[in-house]
């Protein structure tokens, strides 16, 4: 497919699955005024945002499964597009810059998720904590970017560990994930969302190019005492993330253990 008519036969069906999930959103908060109490977003959440992956060219494999207690999900950052990815696998609230809430499509849609904004370099590190913690003890499984700010994706960027506290603060665990953009078996220099990019432009970008592979590892989950200092706890889980890593950039997810989440995009 030529890259021009690729380009807007994805954004065409990235329009629709923004329009399916704007309906959907409507009826849900209907039925709450309704029944006047919440519903249960979660697979409806996941629902869109495996329609807006699917509609953006993008393919996932994974390897391990989602831990199916409230977990804290740490990740590297590599792209915008971690948040359809990772939010279309696992039932879970997103930890994520207020600048994405501000994005087309993306942002509206980690909305609706109930992604917790958050304003860098506030001073709110501790209101954040307490926010998190709450999340876990209610039953939530939350994912954050340890990293603070997204990475070539060659290696993983130092993890900050004043958030990861609050796992052992609410008593729940911590699951590492390694995420790899591949196209082609390599990695993709494309993928990566980083700098001073234009979300427009990246996006732009992605979509004109043939569809993007996205290795996942959902790593074993790792409780730490409340006693553990976080710095200790970032390391340790800088270096879980760091050997997954390692093990996707060669090439691909061991064939033999990966399970496909998907067959293909829905747009070629």
């Amino acid at each position: 497919m030529l890259p021009r008519l690729r380009l807007v036969a994805r954004l065409l069906a990235f329009l629709l699955a923004m329009v399916f999930s704007a309906v959907l959103a409507s009826l849900i908060k209907l039925v709450e005024l309704i029944r006047r109490q919440p519903v249960d977003r979660s697979p409806w959440a996941r629902l869109c945002f495996n329609l807006a992956r699917r509609s953006l060219g993008i393919r996932v494999t994974q390897t391990g499964v989602p831990a199916e207690a409230p977990v804290m999900f740490v990740s590297n950052h590599v792209s915008w597009a971690d948040i359809p990815v990772l939010g279309g696998i696992a039932p879970l609230r997103f930890l994520s810059k207020a600048e994405v809430g501000r994005w087309p499509g993306i942002g509206w849609l980690a909305k609706q998720a109930g992604t917790l904004f958050i304003q860098r370099g506030t001073g709110q590190s501790d209101q954040r904590r307490r926010c998190l913690s709450g999340a876990l003890q209610g039953g939530e499984s939350v994912l954050v970017f340890p990293e603070a700010t997204t990475s070539s994706g060659e290696s993983v960027l130092p993890f900050h560990g004043k958030l990861l506290t609050a796992a052992s603060e609410a008593g729940t665990a911590i699951q590492p994930i390694s995420l790899c953009y591949l196209r082609d078996g390599q990695p993709c220099e494309i993928a990566p969302f980083i700098g001073d990019d234009d979300f427009r432009e990246h996006l732009t970008r992605m979509l004109s190019l043939p569809a993007v592979e996205v290795a996942v590892i959902f790593h074993a989950p790792v409780h730490f005492p409340a006693s553990t200092d976080p710095g200790t706890m970032a390391r340790q889980l800088h270096g879980v993330v760091q050997r997954g890593l390692d093990r996707l950039r060669p090439g691909a997810c061991d064939q033999e253990n990966a399970r496909p989440a998907v067959s293909s995009s829905s747009v070629a």
